[in-house]
């Protein structure tokens, strides 16, 4: 398996694992980690590593496994929360998921201009998509990303690919730099 199918396998991983959760949930983000890396380093974790990574890594040293950062700061935007994330070098990737409306282009013509009256307009909005975006990059630069949207909540209809969420995966290439 390659780097770039690694990757996309942990986003897709990640994604399924965070709508286990349901919909209206926090910024959540995740260090990725070379499976066979980290084993090598660090034997004893192959006791908290589930056991189909164990068997994957023997395999393919691709394989990535995903840490969920918990205890993130508060903050008023993702900007902000990035800002503040510095990733050790045995640290591989990160993947951060996100929820957001989203509107057709057809609808933002008419839209307000005040803040307060945009989001309103916006929930109310009868075209309006709820939707969770997974974006992952390998600090080597390869990116990944997914969306599922709330209307079409099946695992069958994730879309995903490397280009999907170019702006969230551009911002969390920035952790890394």
């Amino acid at each position: 398996m390659t780097s770039s199918q690694s990757l996309r396998n942990a986003t897709l991983e990640i994604e399924k694992h965070v709508s286990r959760g349901g919909w209206d949930g926090p910024i959540r983000l995740f260090a990725l980690v070379n499976a066979r890396a980290a084993l090598d380093s660090n034997p004893a974790l192959a006791q908290e590593l589930p056991a189909d990574v164990q068997a994957d890594s023997i395999t393919d040293p691709d394989v990535l496994f995903s840490v969920e950062q918990e205890g993130l700061p508060e903050v008023d935007s993702l900007d902000e929360l990035l800002g503040h994330i510095m990733w050790p070098n045995e640290v591989d990737g990160a993947a951060l998921s996100v929820e957001r409306v989203v509107l057709p282009p057809s609808a933002e013509v008419n839209l307000p201009k005040d803040e307060r009256e945009l989001t309103k307009a916006i929930e109310k909005h009868p075209d309006r998509q709820d939707v969770r975006m997974v974006a992952a990059v390998l600090r080597t630069g390869e990116t990944w990303g997914a969306i599922r949207m709330k209307d079409h909540d099946a695992d069958d209809m994730v879309l995903s690919g490397p280009d999907i969420v170019e702006g969230l995966t551009e911002i969390l290439k920035a952790t890394f730099e």
